[in-house]
């Protein structure tokens, strides 16, 4: 069994223990990770005088053939050793002798998984980042192909009022594009590096630690070293953000499963991610959008589990954050996926224009404008909503839209009603008039979509500055 510690203890660690308390089955997720610390560790014991070049070269070389063997499968990692860092600097020792056995000068345990953690969560962040990006792209496409394209909108899943399906989806680009907003926020706040902490209070040796932070692509280093060994704010935070992109997910995905009904039949998702039934051959299911609404609570009880791992948690380092990795990678696996297959699907699925059209208008969703018209015609608003209710249900008994009222029967209801009324009530009239962000519809969507692009030319999607 390969670990970094047992100097004082007099026998073996029980096999179970062992097993209970080893995390390489996990923790090899950022072997990339512990090699890019270690590198620029040693880079910076070299420079600082700690190290001579000779001993820096053959530790570099031995951790490039390390990265190498397991890269090609020569090299296997497997649970003889305790943890990733115990791997990496086991095979080093048998490699290059006793040059990598000083490789942990000046370093614990405790702020090398920090860093490595910290690296591993940055990376999955700038890639999430990509990925967003990429969904926004997708759906500022639709908006622009689809500014007159007509549909209801909803309250209480109750068609409401007559919309252009560019402006739906402009409501989630709003709401991915504030996505983005907070992962580049958390980057802000999470971009320092923890290496040089040591266990908790440093360490004797004159470390640099601006310049082992600048090699890792890091602002500066973190001003306190417990906190710097124990700080999994950033990861909760990032598991913030990825719940809530989740749950935009989820509730995109619940409208498409609806529109994808036979009762709407408003989209055709594109076969390629639908699924069929093993008994009913006529089926074709919205699976991909199912599966990440589903997948919406594995990224929520991850965010749940390392809260109440991290609650109880005195300072500094303690085994709990052990705990902080397998939920975690899960939950930055699941998400990154989502986001991937959901922009797929919906670049592909194809919109029925038509059928939304004639929802909107069987749906009642021009009521509100026929009053605004009663308004207009002096006609207090209270009595003009009275009338429009009742002129509803005349057309729900005779199964008809207000549109197909000849004006005789508009008359009965309100002698204000005149011929210039069929142009005030039309699909198109009502969703280019309708004011929103104080201009009417087709200014106020040119905006929204000029808007959409300038936020995607001012906020390319971030990079790894470790992997540039």
């Amino acid at each position: 069994m390969a670990q970094l510690w047992g100097g004082r203890f007099t026998k073996e660690t029980d096999k179970l223990v062992y097993a209970f308390n080893a995390s390489i089955s996990f923790d090899q997720k950022f072997l990339a990770e512990d090699l890019q610390g270690s590198r620029a560790h040693v880079r910076m014991l070299a420079r600082q005088g700690i190290l001579t070049r000779e001993e820096r070269d053959q530790i570099l070389e031995g951790l490039d053939g390390i990265e190498r063997d397991v890269a090609s499968g020569v090299l296997e990692i497997t649970d003889r050793y305790e943890d990733i860092h115990s791997f990496v600097e086991a095979n080093l020792i048998d490699r290059i002798g006793d040059a990598g056995k000083k490789l942990h000068t000046g370093r614990s345990r405790n702020d090398q998984v920090a860093l490595d953690m910290r690296l591993f969560t940055r990376r999955n962040l700038c890639e999430l980042d990509a990925e967003l990006r990429e969904l926004l792209e997708v759906i500022l496409h639709i908006m622009e192909e689809n500014t007159k394209t007509i549909m209801p909108g909803f309250t209480h899943l109750q068609k409401a009022q007559p919309i252009s399906l560019a402006h739906h989806m402009g409501a989630y680009f709003e709401m991915f594009r504030r996505d983005r907003l907070r992962l580049q926020d958390i980057y802000r706040r999470m971009n320092y590096c923890p290496l040089g902490s040591g266990a908790l209070a440093g360490t004797t040796y004159p470390l640099d630690r601006e310049y082992t932070a600048e090699l890792l692509g890091f602002d500066g280093p973190t001003e306190n070293s417990m906190d710097g060994v124990s700080d999994r704010d950033y990861l909760i935070e990032f598991l913030s953000a990825m719940s809530t992109v989740m749950m935009h997910l989820s509730r995109f995905s619940e409208e498409i499963i609806i529109w994808n009904s036979n009762e709407y039949r408003f989209v055709e998702i594109d076969d390629a991610y639908s699924t069929g039934s093993s008994i009913m051959p006529q089926k074709k299911n919205p699976d991909i959008a199912e599966l990440v609404r589903g997948k919406t609570g594995r990224v929520y009880g991850a965010l749940m589990q390392i809260l109440t791992t991290m609650k109880g948690i005195p300072l500094a380092y303690n085994k709990d954050m052990q705990e902080d990795k397998e939920m975690a990678f899960d939950a930055m696996d699941t998400t990154k996926a989502c986001v991937r297959l959901f922009a797929g699907m919906l670049k592909t699925m194809r919109f029925n224009r038509e059928v939304m059209l004639t929802s909107a208008r069987h749906g009642f969703t021009n009521a509100t404008d026929a009053a605004d018209y009663l308004v207009r015609k002096g006609v207090p608003f209270r009595d003009a909503h009275g009338i429009i209710g009742r002129v509803v249900l005349y057309c729900l008994d005779r199964g008809i839209a207000i549109d197909d009222m000849k004006l005789e029967e508009l008359r009965q209801f309100s002698p204000a009603f005149d011929g210039d009324i069929y142009q005030a009530i039309s699909m198109q009239t009502c969703v280019a008039k309708r004011l929103t962000i104080g201009a009417p519809g087709p200014e106020a969507m040119a905006r929204e979509i000029a808007l959409a692009k300038s936020c995607l030319e001012k906020h390319p999607a971030m990079s790894d500055p470790s992997r540039v």
